[in-house]
């Protein structure tokens, strides 16, 4: 089985939706993507992802389904203004040379006591409930093939999200995840999980972090600025 992970479009975040240039951007990784053999369209719940499975969507005659579980991340302190972005957290690590890799980062205050940590949760739980209904269920570190599965899959989300999803299924830790895969909009990774029903087995990286199809399509090309 491979899962093909798209970014949505440039957006408008607070309609929820994609801008006059997220719509050529998503139309653009529709095009890059209208070769592959698509068996099954997912999506975020947020509009802006959905509205880019659409354009890929549309290309493949096959409909949507959305998934909750797949939402943007959330960050900050519960009921304070006290606010942190994975992202310009992981940069502040790096110039103060602390280790992403073994370090027990759930337990770090910057995310334990934040909503990023419960959102991170969220979508673990329901990512590898989701797996199971394709036929691979989490055990340990690792995922049993309990059904063989040849289907190419394709879920259109977030960045936050889809690090998460990174993080867990490759059991990196999530600040490295944030810090290397940042993906840009429309940015397609693809993932694979090969084995025979009863095996044991873990995904491989056949593509990361790919948004050459929007070269071009930019702000400062689109807008002028």
């Amino acid at each position: 089985m491979k899962i093909i992970f798209v970014r949505h479009g440039h957006p408008n975040y607070k309609d929820d939706c994609l801008t006059e240039l997220g719509h050529p951007q998503a139309e653009a990784a529709a095009e890059r993507l209208k070769n592959e053999k698509i068996d099954k369209i997912f999506s975020s719940s947020c509009g802006r992802a959905f509205e880019t499975a659409e354009h890929i969507a549309a290309r493949h005659n096959l409909q949507i389904t959305q998934l909750d579980f797949m939402r943007e991340i959330h960050w900050g302190v519960p009921g304070t203004d006290d606010f942190m972005h994975p992202w310009d957290n992981v940069d502040k690590w790096v110039q103060n040379g602390k280790d992403m890799i073994g370090y027990d980062w759930k337990n770090d205050p910057e995310y334990k006591d934040r909503t990023v940590l419960k959102s991170y949760n969220k979508v673990v739980e329901g990512f590898d409930g989701w797996l199971k209904t394709l036929g691979l269920e989490r055990e340990g570190s690792y995922y049993r093939v309990i059904k063989e599965n040849t289907d190419t899959i394709m879920l259109v989300s977030h960045g936050g999200s889809s690090s998460v999803v990174f993080s867990h299924i490759f059991n990196l830790p999530f600040p490295f995840v944030c810090k290397t895969i940042r993906p840009n909009f429309t940015a397609i990774t693809e993932v694979s999980f090969s084995g025979k029903t009863g095996e044991l087995v873990s995904p491989r990286f056949e593509l990361v972090n790919d948004a050459r199809h929007i070269n071009g399509i930019t702000a400062e090309n689109y807008f002028g600025r």
